[in-house]
């Protein structure tokens, strides 16, 4: 498509242009031949004149000036008197054909550079429609390996070559240091140090055999490029190169700036999390550990004052709000944990059964009404979950349930199977206030609270259910919420439903 610098007249001839050359001629011959007794010599000469046009307009200069010299002589020849022979008898005839040799020559030369300027302006369009496709396409461009290979291209496409290019990594070497040879590679560094375009034409290292173009500026460079063919005369074209390179290197420049950018907002959300978290345990810490604090004070100095009743009641509360400092200062570490970790918690083959056993175990024991039943059917397939955090998922959503229900709790355990595989479902259901589906997704963000009223008179740091789904989303699961409808003897509530894809390949041993 572009493969040609700035087009140059032509080095050589083929045989099909003279034959076309001398084809025209004749015909021009034969048609004055023919109109002979019709037409003066002025408009057999015309006739010349328009073999010549048409071979100007499209043949090089060489069959231009030739077709023109002949034609000149032809018309001498067959039509000037004495006709058949070369004198000429008058020097007005002389005059007509010196007068029509200038013509056919300026014609030539005319035509000749009208081409020329046609053929540039028909490769400046097709380099300026490069040039704005390059820049669509690297638009969406989201990484440097993308960006280098859509230059590449361009490259290929724009010039024959070959064509090389290279981005900066992060060492400071180029991405094709390794496969390059030492001069080129040494001219690519000079170039980037330079921050200038080396080779013919530019007055910088005349000698080199392609032209060096830095990517980016002395602020900012982010690599080089090697293009071949570099005609020391062909401005446009090292211009082109140029041009091609400058998007290149914006191109990169705004790839930088939009992970700099990235990075910043990241770290200020991290920022704006950690202070978030502060500001919340030292709220939600300082009532009960001035609870602990003054119980234990009391204890301490007067407790040969108090009675056994007035001692115990104090103990227990210590003990209440010890055993709640405990959870909130465990949940707040785990999620921290989760939410400033790309890598994912180690995770073995696990039976959620057991995981279930243990959680109510523990819960049972702050559960003496006994609320909580649980269905778990034999014979589950294993999955792959990390226990601690696991069972931390079901004892929060199992505490939930304690704090802000009114009713009896229900843990079923069950498989699903599906279109896009196997999962296993554990749902909590619970009886008390709906929770009002707007805010479905905002009870699962760090320190919301599911309390419909707000006067159910349990606290909370609102971190459970954020940690839930952390910990579900860090295995590949997900946690909804849904309403529980009153019907079949049930009450109305809310379902907690976490749902934990199931391996295909099972361990040896396990259950089907």
């Amino acid at each position: 498509m572009m493969k040609a610098a700035v087009p140059t007249p032509a080095t050589g001839t083929s045989l099909r242009h003279w034959a076309i050359v001398a084809l025209l001629l004749a015909v021009a011959t034969g048609a004055g031949l023919l109109l002979d007794r019709q037409v003066t010599i002025a408009s057999q000469a015309m006739l010349y004149v328009l073999a010549v046009v048409v071979v100007s307009y499209t043949m090089g200069w060489k069959e231009s000036v030739a077709c023109a010299l002949v034609a000149v002589t032809a018309l001498n020849y067959f039509f000037v008197p004495p006709r058949f022979t070369f004198e000429v008898e008058s020097h007005e005839h002389l005059i007509a054909l010196v007068s029509m040799l200038l013509v056919a020559l300026a014609i030539s030369h005319l035509s000749a550079g009208l081409r020329r300027e046609t053929a540039v302006a028909r490769l400046n369009e097709e380099r300026a429609r490069q040039l704005q496709g390059l820049a669509t396409q690297l638009s969406t461009a989201a990484t440097a390996h993308d960006i280098g290979g859509l230059g590449q291209a361009a490259l290929d496409e724009a010039f024959a070559g070959p064509c090389l290019l290279g981005t900066l990594e992060a060492g400071g070497e180029l991405s094709n240091a390794a496969v390059l040879e030492p001069s080129i590679r040494d001219g690519m560094a000079c170039c980037m140090r330079e921050a200038a375009t080396l080779g013919p034409g530019t007055g910088r290292w005349p000698g080199l055999n392609a032209w060096y173009l830095p990517l980016g500026d002395k602020a900012r460079m982010y690599g080089a490029a090697r293009v071949e063919p570099a005609p020391a005369h062909d401005t446009g074209g090292r211009e082109h190169a140029e041009a091609l390179c400058a998007l290149l290197g914006q191109a990169l420049w705004r790839l930088q700036l939009s992970t700099s950018m990235q990075a910043a907002q990241g770290e200020a959300q991290r920022q704006q999390v950690q202070s978030t978290f502060l500001a919340a345990i030292s709220h939600d810490l300082r009532t009960p550990l001035a609870a602990v604090v003054g119980a234990a004070s009391a204890l301490q100095t007067q407790g040969d004052k108090l009675s056994p009743a007035e001692q115990a009641r104090l103990l227990a509360s210590i003990a209440s709000e010890a055993s709640y400092l405990s959870t909130v200062t465990e949940n707040t570490l785990q999620l921290v944990q989760l939410s400033n970790t790309s890598q994912p918690p180690a995770r073995q083959w696990e039976s959620l059964e057991e995981i279930v056993g243990t959680v109510l175990a523990r819960a049972r024991k702050r559960d003496p009404q006994r609320r909580i039943t649980s269905t778990v059917p034999a014979g589950l397939p294993l999955i792959k979950a990390d226990p601690v955090l696991l069972a931390q998922l079901v004892d929060n959503l199992l505490d939930n349930a304690l704090k802000y229900g009114t009713g009896a709790i229900d843990l079923v355990v069950g498989e699903s199977k599906g279109g896009e595989g196997s999962t296993l479902q554990l749902a909590v259901k619970d009886c008390g206030p709906q929770i009002s589906p707007e805010k479905y997704e905002a009870i699962f963000e760090p320190y919301a609270r599911g309390d419909q009223s707000g006067h159910s008179g349990q606290r909370g740091a609102g971190l459970g259910l954020a940690l839930c789904r952390a910990i579900a989303e860090a295995h590949q699961g997900s946690l909804t919420v849904a309403p529980r409808s009153d019907g079949a003897g049930e009450c109305e509530g809310n379902v907690f439903t976490l749902t934990l894809p199931i391996e295909s390949q099972q361990p040896a041993g396990a259950q089907p």
